[in-house]
């Protein structure tokens, strides 16, 4: 469809107009990991997909598709992994480190990319971890995360809170994600644990929680030769509507311009702070979404938008990033969690800002 817009735009300006290029190809496949809740759909929608369920990743390399990304060069690889929708990203990423061995054996790729969006940006940086561990070698080369929640979601611990009981934390999953919640071999607590920041309990067995997460996989180029991440909030109550309930309980929206520890939790950057009309996406704020550079999205009228690195915040480590890194709005895109992906209602473009991605991972793999 965006290949006819902009054919018809051409003739109708008598071709004094330049088709918009395609976006270079990678020189490895570009994997993409979905967030919590996730696989083929997210809320009953195409997960990687526009507003209309076309694959972002899915490039017009057939005679007449139209039902693609005409923004990808028609030669590009990528595939999404599947993991459990709600379970930790211990699991989840050793599931999509096995999801990636077995299609680099299929296409005969050696080096692998990956997109993380959401908890998938977690999943990503164990799967990164595991595939070096299994072949002796950094398998990634650029490992991007868009809307991560690296230091954690006052929303996770918040929905935790809700009771002891398992019937009101999965009750609350389902009203947020689905009934994909009750499919065999999901564990919604542990889920959530995995996206609170700190340890939830130091009775249950097991430490859990974002910060010990980093500890184990701090970033490192002998796992992943790049780490890079896109921050999105969205200002005022001009969310997606699947998250405006999240966006106005309690103020537990992230308040990304909090540091130290904002709850009095012993964790840093995690919430009921002072708050700001561009400090949170809906579900993680901006303190906890930068890890390795930070990128900028750039918006091109008939040209294809691009990601640039935003060097002057510098590389941030999962666990300890500076106060800039965590309240710093450069190159924040505004949009809300949801938006980036292919819920809608919205009039972001999801194809050009994948194909953007993928350009980005070109220069770097």
């Amino acid at each position: 469809m965006q290949r006819l817009k902009l054919l018809l735009a051409l003739l109708a300006f008598g071709g004094t107009m330049s088709l918009q290029a395609a976006a270079d190809k990678s020189t490895y496949p570009v994997v993409f990991a979905h967030g919590m809740g996730g696989f083929n759909n997210l809320l009953g929608f195409d997960y990687f997909g526009d507003d209309y369920g076309n694959f972002v990743g899915d490039p017009c390399d057939e005679f007449l598709e139209v039902t693609c990304n005409s923004n990808l060069n028609s030669g590009q690889k990528t595939f999404i992994g599947q993991v459990a929708a709600f379970q930790t990203s211990e699991v989840r990423g050793v599931d999509l480190a096995n999801d990636i061995e077995g299609y680099m054996a299929t296409v005969g790729a050696t080096r692998i990319n990956i997109i993380g969006h959401s908890q998938g940006g977690l999943d990503a940086r164990k799967a990164a971890y595991v595939l070096k561990q299994r072949k002796g070698t950094a398998i990634v080369r650029v490992l991007m995360t868009v809307s991560t929640p690296h230091r954690g979601s006052p929303v996770a611990k918040y929905v935790m809170d809700l009771g002891p009981g398992i019937t009101s934390v999965v009750s609350a999953l389902a009203s947020m994600f689905g009934n994909a919640i009750y499919q065999p071999g999901n564990d919604g607590h542990a889920a959530l644990k995995q996206l609170i920041h700190k340890d939830y309990s130091s009775t249950d067995g097991v430490t859990t929680g974002t910060q010990n997460f980093n500890a184990l996989y701090p970033n490192s180029s002998s796992i992943a030769y790049r780490y890079v991440s896109v921050i999105t909030a969205q200002a005022g109550v001009n969310v997606n509507p699947a998250l405006f309930v999240v966006k106005t309980l309690k103020n537990i929206d992230g308040n990304g311009y909090c540091v130290g520890d904002c709850d009095n939790d012993g964790a840093e950057g995690q919430g009921n702070g002072t708050a700001t009309d561009l400090d949170d996406d809906g579900l993680v704020g901006i303190n906890s979404q930068q890890n390795g550079w930070r990128l900028q999205y750039n918006s091109c009228f008939l040209c294809l938008d691009s990601f640039t690195t935003i060097t002057s915040l510098g590389e941030a480590p999962a666990n300890s990033p500076s106060s800039a890194q965590m309240t710093s709005t450069l190159g924040i895109v505004e949009q809300d969690h949801a938006d980036v992906v292919g819920v809608p209602p919205d009039t972001f473009d999801e194809m050009e800002f994948y194909a953007a991605a993928i350009h980005y991972i070109a220069i770097y793999d």
